[in-house]
């Protein structure tokens, strides 16, 4: 089979699967594909050949997805389907291995999305990514869980070392902050649509806000208006399975106040015991 009538019967069967390219991708690198997501697209647009082999799994990928009734639509392999058996497929008599059904889609999507994690961000829809981040928060087993030692022995350290009214470690679940820990004056559930660690977990790095009435976004906020009248903030986000946001270190106090870079870094050092508690 040549290359290029093989891209060709890729770019069909694609379409005939209402895969795009990144939903392809994630799919090929379920599969165990090596090339970028520019590379797939580039193939796919006849822009540029890749290797034999990656075009093999490509077409592999593909005719797990397809169903059996587009069997016309199977992607020959480079090799007529020698060294490409796997425990997933088996030999059809032409060569070509038969498919799996198009519900299998999402199964190899699934599994590409778990092993990407955060890393696959750009390829999801908000939704799709706020569903993967809220798995990785399940899955740290602490949401309504009773306090414990280890947590309070970071944020007690935190409360100490910035001197301020209070210190946590928050989860953030579907509409609600869950604080695993608090040392101060907060409640242990907040709504998530007030809270201010919810903006925190959308950071790559802490989110500082040195006085909340300065700041456009917080300024109204419930929280900042009302009890605990929050002046100053500085949250930094906990990281969970796959690379996911779940959570927050953070520290509250009701006056404004800098925060230097150093302070920063003690946060963060902080943050990372706290990470290590969630890891466990």
């Amino acid at each position: 089979m040549d290359e290029q009538t093989q891209q060709q019967l890729t770019v069909t069967a694609a379409a005939q699967a209402g895969l795009g390219p990144a939903e392809l991708w994630i799919a090929y690198y379920a599969m165990g594909g090596s090339l970028s997501q520019v590379e797939v697209k580039a193939y796919l647009l006849g822009e540029q050949g890749i290797p034999q082999l990656e075009g093999d799994i490509l077409a592999l990928t593909l005719n797990e997805i397809l169903p059996d009734t587009a069997s016309e639509l199977r992607v020959p392999y480079s090799t007529d389907g020698q060294g490409m058996n796997t425990d997933s497929t088996s030999s059809a008599g032409d060569g070509t291995p038969e498919a799996a059904g198009i519900d299998e889609a999402g199964d190899i999507l699934e599994r590409a999305l778990e092993d990407l994690g955060a890393a696959g961000t750009s390829f999801l829809t908000p939704t799709q990514a706020e569903a993967e981040r809220l798995r990785a928060v399940e899955r740290t087993g602490l949401v309504d869980t009773p306090a414990e030692e280890r947590f309070d022995r970071i944020t007690r350290q935190a409360k100490e070392h910035f001197g301020v009214s209070s210190a946590s470690v928050a989860l953030i679940a579907k509409q609600r902050q869950f604080l695993k820990s608090v040392i101060g004056p907060l409640g242990q559930n907040t709504p998530r649509d007030i809270a201010l660690c919810s903006e925190t977990i959308r950071r790559a790095g802490p989110m500082i806000i040195n006085d909340t009435l300065n700041d456009p976004l917080f300024k109204n906020n419930p929280l900042v208006t009302g009890e605990p009248r929050i002046r100053f903030y500085a949250g930094y986000p906990l990281i969970g399975s796959g690379g996911w946001a779940v959570g927050t270190l953070c520290i509250i106090d009701q006056n404004p106040r800098d925060f230097t870079v150093e302070d920063q870094q003690v946060l963060r050092d902080l943050a990372e015991d706290a990470q290590r508690e969630i890891d466990d």
